[in-house]
């Protein structure tokens, strides 16, 4: 619960908090599945439903651009443009003792992207997704706080390039990505505000219709396709790789609903280049889940498992630059994969691994709520483990990162690319075998089915 130290505490100090707003005290709170980085709880007051947002702790907000105060007022400024945003009641102050977050009115629906990918209409919710970026982008700097930041490109692709070093500056195909972005770099564009988030997992549906737009902690001003691209990335159309616009459909329909619904004309270079800045923006902010846990900021399973997703956008990546490629690498054959480790006397770690997430598997019945959903990380964790013991992945390699972001190589490079295929595809096997877009790859690389 971060820095709060009981549940009895969080219940007090939330209590002061709705009685400024006029509501009586909290009853059912409880933790939320989900979130990489706040806390959510929801409860009753009174005869309705409300959520609090909050970080994990109140060193876990040093750094960020503006606090849980400016981030209520963007929503509560789209809320009153007319976006299917929630209403915010009230803020956390200091002597509530319970950190730093708002209250939020619940609202109807559900935030699992399976479910709504399974609902009757994915084309009705995409042109109401369409629709509410139209308006999100569409809101005036002067509805809005006046330290919400405005993103520099140059400035941007510089941090991660900071980000990368502190990294360890060791995995070649984010050192690509880089290199990419400094050669590719926009114009700047007149900004507009973008969610900086918005994607499958932070929007509410219920009968494939959108009933609200979440987590606004990202909210900038800045190139409008970055909004547009983010939610299209592969790791966020979940089991629907085959819809390009957030799972839900064609990316023609998509941009041609946000165009009707008054949002700008669509550059796709400039869609492209969002879209591979935003895949090494989050393979980055999956390295740096470790760092989190590390620096005891915030000590949640979550975190460290987060961070071997760093496999998935590095495929994906790839993915999306390979196309640079000369004709030739493209078709170059990928080495076959080298055969698993087979243990011998003494358990290996990855089979003492196996049987804790057997046991666990014995005693998840009799878990509920955030418990059981921290069971289940538990056990991708120990999966992880199991199947890197087994592996011969090398995913780090700092001097062809340092070749490949200088440009001294490239995908031009003979054998490159088969190289970096065969990398990724042996670490996203070990790290997330199920992750959709790995059989994607496979079948592209490989000819497997």
């Amino acid at each position: 619960m971060g820095e709060t130290e009981s549940a009895g505490a969080l219940d007090q100090g939330l209590a002061r908090a709705l009685a400024r707003a006029g509501l009586t005290a909290p009853e059912g709170l409880r933790r939320l599945t989900g979130g990489a980085t706040m806390e959510s709880w929801r409860f009753s007051s009174g005869a309705e439903d409300f959520v609090l947002r909050r970080a994990p702790s109140l060193s876990f907000m040093e750094g960020r651009p503006y606090g849980h105060d400016t981030e209520a007022a963007i929503i509560r400024a789209a809320h009153r443009a007319g976006v299917t945003a929630p209403e915010v009641l009230v803020e956390l102050m200091p002597e509530d003792g319970i950190g730093s977050g708002f209250v939020m009115r619940a609202l109807p629906g559900t935030p699992d992207p399976r479910a709504i990918l399974a609902m009757d209409d994915p084309g009705q919710l995409l042109r109401e997704v369409a629709r509410d970026l139209a308006r999100i982008h569409s809101l005036s700097r002067e509805s809005l706080p006046g330290d919400v930041p405005e993103m520099d490109y140059a400035e941007a692709v510089a941090g991660l390039a900071q980000q990368f070093d502190e990294a360890g500056a060791d995995r070649p195909i984010i050192a690509l990505g880089l290199h990419w972005l400094q050669a590719n770099l926009p114009p700047r564009v007149e900004p507009v505000l973008n969610h900086g988030d918005y994607r499958l997992g932070n929007i509410l549906a219920e009968d494939s219709h959108l009933t609200g737009v979440l987590d606004w902690e990202l909210a900038h001003f800045g190139d409008r396709h970055e909004d547009l691209a983010f939610g299209c990335m592969a790791v966020w159309r979940f089991a629907r790789v085959d819809r390009p616009a957030l799972g839900l459909g064609t990316l023609e329909d998509y941009l041609s609903a946000y165009e009707t619904a008054g949002g700008a004309a669509v550059d796709p270079a400039r869609f492209r280049f969002w879209l591979v800045y935003r895949t090494v923006w989050w393979a980055l902010g999956c390295l740096r889940m470790a760092s989190f846990w590390r620096s005891g900021d915030d000590r949640m399973l979550e975190r460290v498992v987060i961070s071997r997703r760093t496999s998935e956008q590095e495929l994906d990546l790839l993915l999306l630059l390979e196309d640079d490629a000369p004709e030739e690498e493209r078709l170059r054959p990928v080495s076959p994969a080298a055969g698993a480790h087979q243990p011998s006397g003494e358990a290996s770690v990855g089979e003492i691994a196996t049987a804790i997430a057997e046991w666990l598997a014995t005693v998840k019945d009799r878990m509920e709520g955030h418990d059981r959903f921290q069971l289940a990380v538990a056990r991708n964790a120990l999966g992880m483990i199991a199947r890197n013991d087994a592996a011969a992945t090398q995913a780090e390699d700092a001097t062809l990162a340092r070749d490949l972001l200088e440009g001294s190589a490239s995908l031009a490079t003979p054998g490159m690319l088969a190289r970096l295929r065969r990398a990724a595809l042996d670490k996203l096997a070990a790290d997330v075998p199920k992750y959709p877009m790995l059989a994607r790859a496979r079948n592209l690389w490989m000819g497997e089915d």
